[in-house]
């Protein structure tokens, strides 16, 4: 197993880790073998699994990804199951004991085809695609709650590290930005299956020029939370104004309601940067300076 794996689930989950990954290579070889797979290797990529390549009778690459939290396998599955039909990546086998599945190989190669046209439009009606299918029955698939995330998780973590943390000149901004985003509410009409995670790495262009939605972190709750995610963490600091408009013509969500929301996920963002030294708190900075100047639709 890749050294930066390791690495990086540790970092995620913690020393108690270490067992699971020490086992992951053997529970790999037993699926593969049960599903008629040859194993290849490793993608190094991802912090919440490790994911091996493989290749079916006929020689088709695949990918086998194994998760550490039994949890997060069963959603991701239910999301995957859902929105199947060319937006996101096919399951071809499962193995629920084990917390593995086989995945299909967007494009044929990991990480996709290098060819992304119309890549703003494109992947906006994707993620608008994801949405209009997952309104047709959020409650049914058994999925964690954007309120609770908000309410449990994203909110506590900003309001201590706001208080905890050593923010220099940027302190100001930061509380006032959390004091505005602290009473956001959702809208229950626009309430959906969302992907929670659209980062740019986690949307790849199939060998037909399409992008196809992967790993997601679903929840269900108002699809404003999406469209700020992507607006802001797609490609952090770059055409971030030019996302914004898309999402909100898409979405038809005006862009006075999406970016507060982009000014939440900045926040958060921001902070976690600060805490763990990470180079992109300045970009992070100036995307959550524009948005609160009114630059990108914030209120100035």
């Amino acid at each position: 197993m890749p050294e930066g794996c390791r690495e990086r689930l540790i970092a995620h989950y913690g020393p108690r880790i270490g067992d699971w990954l020490d086992a992951v290579p053997g529970v790999l070889g037993q699926v593969a073998q049960r599903w008629g797979l040859s194993l290849k290797g490793y993608h190094d990529a991802g912090h919440a699994s490790v994911i091996a390549t493989a290749n079916n009778s006929v020689g088709r690459p695949q990918l086998i990804k194994a998760w550490a939290d039994p949890a997060r396998y069963r959603h991701e599955i239910r999301a995957l199951r859902l929105w199947a039909g060319g937006m996101t990546v096919d399951v071809l086998e499962t193995d629920d004991h084990n917390a593995v599945a086989a995945l299909e190989m967007v494009g044929g190669r990991p990480g996709g085809s290098e060819w992304r046209p119309r890549e703003t439009q494109m992947v906006a009606g994707a993620l608008h695609g994801l949405h209009l299918r997952g309104r047709d029955r959020p409650h049914d698939l058994c999925l964690p709650l954007l309120v609770d995330y908000l309410r449990c998780e994203l909110l506590p973590r900003i309001e201590k590290r706001v208080l905890n943390l050593d923010l220099g000149p940027w302190r100001p901004l930061l509380e006032d930005a959390s004091r505005a985003v602290s009473a956001l509410k959702e809208d229950p009409a626009r309430s959906t299956v969302l992907h929670g995670d659209l980062y740019r790495e986690n949307v790849p262009y199939d060998s037909h020029s399409h992008p196809r939605l992967l790993d997601p972190v679903p929840m269900v709750g108002d699809s404003v939370f999406d469209w700020a995610f992507w607006t802001v963490y797609y490609d952090l600091g770059s055409q971030t104004e030019q996302r914004l408009a898309k999402a909100s013509r898409i979405s038809r969500i005006p862009v006075p309601e999406i970016a507060p929301w982009c000014r939440l996920l900045s926040v958060d963002g921001l902070l976690y940067y600060v805490d763990t030294g990470d180079p992109r708190a300045p970009k992070m900075m100036e995307v959550l300076s524009r948005l609160s100047a009114g630059g990108m639709g914030g209120t100035p």
